[in-house]
């Protein structure tokens, strides 16, 4: 389907704005996307966008997906997470499994499959004759609500004892399992991204043969030919945690600049786009997130490069990754917050887009992935304190 959508990603993306404008409320009502919401991401093009072109997508740079993910986020919050949560996930299956897995999930299916869930290792696997049986659970499994495959990180095991790499670590493999055979706790009962889907999930003793399976940190897509590919999932992750950012914090630049133009606060003679101090903040917090933007892109770009060439990433190329992530993600905070003290009480009424962006902001900032340890992580790598850091 990608082949023949909307021009380009970005446009596609941009198609479901009268959607987003009309299923968003509802969305939120049902903490998941409505049924409507999702049927427009596919006819649009996008839930296989980003997936390999064997998988039916684009494997588009990390330009464009990144200005996909901010366009879906500048929509609506919600809308954007599902963008950096199901499409990444579902292009990552059907980049990573083995040959035989990737027939079942995706050929069998006509490559119209959606994937959801938890890559974090919280199960152990215990290995069996053909693959693992797996128990577990996770938390904020980020687009399940509609998702036929769902993702669970988890550790093997042989006999109830973990299994080592040579580098004495484990090695961290994720499985692809039907929605049916995944108990669903929910607990999704959240302050914002209240329509993405994000439930808690259980599994006990699901056997999962080893070709739905593949390996957390690895770089060597079974198919796929773009460079995101073979700089692995962290990059891609922290590319959407970084541009679903940037969406939310333009968007409430953007509505805030409007309220501004029009309202008029108790004791003033003029509009709140008069007062100097609006002007002052508005200039400073629209340079911010330029300069974030800018900063996202680059760093990007410049890695994809070297991959491109075939070149390896160092570990100072995917520190640069993360806290370009981190940085674009505090500073949308900031952002966030300028706007939504900007507008009064106008920011405080249910049902806008700037009140619901302010409490996407701070949930989607709580994320592990983008705190403040990336930065010293980092920093032990650019000051030779370690040679890599476990993760990046």
């Amino acid at each position: 389907m990608s082949k023949t959508m909307t021009s380009s990603g970005i446009g596609a993306a941009r198609s479901m704005r009268p959607v987003t404008v009309a299923e968003a409320p509802l969305s939120e009502e049902r903490r998941t996307l409505t049924d409507t919401a999702v049927a427009a991401l596919w006819s649009s093009g996008l839930m296989q966008y980003c997936n390999p072109v064997e998988a039916g997508g684009s494997e588009p740079s990390f330009a464009e997906m990144i200005e996909i993910w901010i366009e879906l986020a500048w929509q609506d919050g919600s809308l954007g997470w599902i963008g950096i949560a199901n499409l990444p996930s579902a292009a990552a299956a059907a980049a990573y499994l083995p040959d035989e897995g990737f027939a079942e999930v995706f050929t069998a299916h006509a490559d119209r499959v959606t994937v959801g869930g938890q890559f974090f290792p919280n199960g152990m696997g215990e290995t069996i004759d053909g693959g693992y049986s797996i128990t577990g659970a996770w938390n904020f499994g980020s687009g399940t609500g509609h998702a036929e495959y769902v993702a669970a990180g988890f550790i093997p095991t042989v006999e109830g004892e973990m299994v080592t790499g040579a580098d004495g670590m484990p090695p961290l493999l994720v499985a692809i399992i039907p929605r049916d055979e995944v108990r669903f706790t929910d607990g999704w009962h959240v302050q914002g991204l209240k329509a993405t889907g994000s439930y808690d999930y259980e599994l006990s003793a699901v056997e999962v043969p080893a070709a739905r399976t593949f390996p957390l940190f690895t770089r060597a897509p079974e198919r796929g030919a773009s460079a995101a590919f073979r700089m692995g999932l962290i990059p891609i992750t922290a590319a959407g945690h970084a541009s679903w950012a940037l969406g939310v914090a333009r968007s409430a630049l953007d509505d805030v600049a409007d309220l501004a133009r029009s309202k008029v606060r108790m004791g003033d003679e003029a509009s709140i786009a008069h007062r100097a101090s609006f002007q002052r903040g508005y200039s400073h917090h629209l340079a911010m997130w330029r300069a974030a933007k800018l900063l996202v892109l680059e760093s990007f770009a410049e890695v994809e490069a070297v991959v491109d060439r075939g070149e390896e990433m160092t570990p100072e190329m995917r520190a640069d990754l993360r806290i370009a992530a981190t940085y674009a993600t505090e500073s949308s905070r900031e952002i966030v917050q300028f706007a939504h003290l900007a507008a009064g009480t106008s920011a405080i009424r249910e049902g806008s887009r700037l009140e619901r962006s302010f409490r996407d902001m701070y949930t989607g900032t709580q994320h592990v992935f983008i705190g403040e340890k990336t930065y010293t992580d980092a920093a032990r790598i650019y000051l030779g304190l370690s040679e890599d850091q476990f993760g990046f």
